[in-house]
């Protein structure tokens, strides 16, 4: 089983990426964008990189694995400068390879230019396609090295420009952070797929990252979203402000930053992650109530909703699994003996707390239907009477074209199985998925997001057989 096939075997959605950009004078930009990219590492453990301006010269160090493993004080030190932008990767097109790791950093008439992408363009074929005939030369299977050489050859007297020429041609999800050598923009699509927000620094500058969580690691203040189709200029002026593209007639939010993605004291669409997970928890008690005598998580990201589903339900939330949260991030393979074990590798049952018990598991999703029969076993050989599976979101039928590896219609068990035989499948008493209408009750908006992963209607025409290493064969 190699690195690709073993996440796959853990049956969770996969983001794409994080990033961050960062214009901080009189400031190590280098160790500041190393601790962002450590509070976005949860986005992406596939590659992470730096790149570093000083006013003439990038520079830039990046390499596969986790922050912590590719940036050491020795290599953050050759990287002086007051702009910095990074990124932390999981590859939604483009294979997990040290060629496909970003940033990218090409020479360009208009000077040095490094681009961090998080997102995935549904065009991205075309858009190639166009930069080949053009003679222009790729290295890579990435869309976002597309994005970078349309930008090297986009008109206009400025980087922002370039941007706003080049951005009507790129449809799909998009936040980017872009490093030329005196100065940093943070852009966003019209959409609003993913989340991107700026802040200003306590000792001057400013940072914009996927997240606000890693604002805060690095002690911003006045943070806000940047708008979609904004680009935003962090530079040694004041900070600048272009709308490049009025915001799309409908917003398409991925509702997976609430539902899994984002870290719980992000806040996304102005909610607070934490809080919009506890009331997804609550609605699915009201919708799916069943007699039992404990609620427990899948740790991490479903632990508010169990809390959120035992305080509606009346029942007492405690600890069923501990979770080695270490183990999915790692590069060494376990022998075939311990890869057996599955999914014992992760999680551990607490029999003390299972022992006769007919128990509730609240867990986020189920995506190819992998982990979830393995973890009732786990409850079951721990000694529970029943087991009774509630999911806080809607039945995942239909792949993401936006930024978020699924897999394949093929890959998804929601759209191979019905209700029941899923149930059958997975071996648990009870099975409910929260409604879309009690899901986006929760959330709070009525509007604005993308749930085509639920509905099959996607908020852009999309390839449905585009595939995520669809660029690789020519490049193998």
């Amino acid at each position: 089983m190699n690195h690709n096939e073993q996440r796959r075997a853990l049956d969770r959605p996969h983001h794409e990426c994080g990033v961050i950009g960062i214009y901080a004078p009189h400031e190590d930009v280098a160790r500041m964008a190393f601790f962002g990219l450590y509070a976005l590492q949860h986005r992406g453990q596939e590659a992470a990189g730096i790149a570093v301006a000083d006013g003439q010269t990038i520079r830039l160090h990046k390499d596969v694995g986790l922050v912590a493993q590719v940036f050491t004080p020795h290599n953050l030190a050759p990287l002086p400068g007051h702009y910095a932008i990074g990124h932390t990767r999981y590859s939604t097109t483009g294979s997990s390879n040290a060629r496909n790791a970003q940033p990218f950093l090409i020479e360009t008439r208009h000077g040095p230019l490094a681009v961090a992408h998080n997102g995935n363009l549904v065009n991205a074929a075309e858009v190639r396609r166009g930069l080949l005939e053009r003679g222009i030369g790729l290295s890579t299977s990435s869309d976002s090295e597309v994005i970078t050489m349309m930008l090297a050859g986009a008109p206009g007297e400025t980087w922002e420009e370039r941007l706003q020429a080049a951005m009507p041609r790129w449809r799909g999800a998009y936040c980017l952070t872009l490093l030329t050598r005196d100065g940093v923009l943070a852009v966003r699509d019209p959409w609003g797929f993913h989340p991107l927000s700026v802040g200003r620094l306590p000792g001057g500058g400013h940072a914009a990252a996927s997240e606000t969580g890693a604002l805060r690691t690095l002690g911003c203040e006045a943070i806000r979203e940047i708008k979609p189709g904004e680009i935003v200029t962090l530079s040694n002026s004041a900070l600048r402000v272009r709308q490049a593209l009025p915001p799309a007639p409908a917003l398409a939010r991925c509702t997976f930053e609430h539902i899994y993605f984002s870290r719980p004291d992000s806040v996304w669409d102005g909610l607070t992650v934490q809080q919009v997970r506890v009331r997804l928890g609550e609605a699915l008690a009201a919708e799916a109530p069943v007699d039992a005598d404990l609620v427990i998580p899948v740790p991490d990201s479903s632990t508010p909703a169990a809390i959120g589903y035992a305080r509606a339900a009346g029942l007492p939330y405690n600890d069923g699994f501990i979770k080695n949260r270490y183990i999915g991030r790692t590069f060494i393979q376990p022998t075939d003996s311990l890869r057996q074990q599955g999914v014992a590798l992760k999680f551990l049952a607490l029999e003390e707390n299972l022992r006769g018990q007919r128990v509730i598991v609240i867990d986020d999703s189920i995506v190819r239907g992998n982990t979830s029969g393995p973890l009732v076993r786990l409850l079951r050989d721990a000694g529970a009477r029943e087991v009774h599976l509630r999911i806080t979101c809607p039945p995942i039928a239909h792949p993401c074209f936006m930024g978020v590896d699924m897999g394949n219609y093929q890959d998804l068990i929601a759209h191979r199985m019905t209700l029941d035989e899923m149930r059958d499948h997975i071996d648990c008493d009870s099975l409910h998925f929260l409604s879309l209408d009690g899901m986006l009750r929760a959330i709070g908006r009525e509007g604005g997001y993308c749930n085509a992963c639920f509905t099959g209607i996607y908020p852009l025409e999309v390839d449905v057989t585009q595939t995520k290493t669809g660029f690789e064969q020519a490049l193998a």
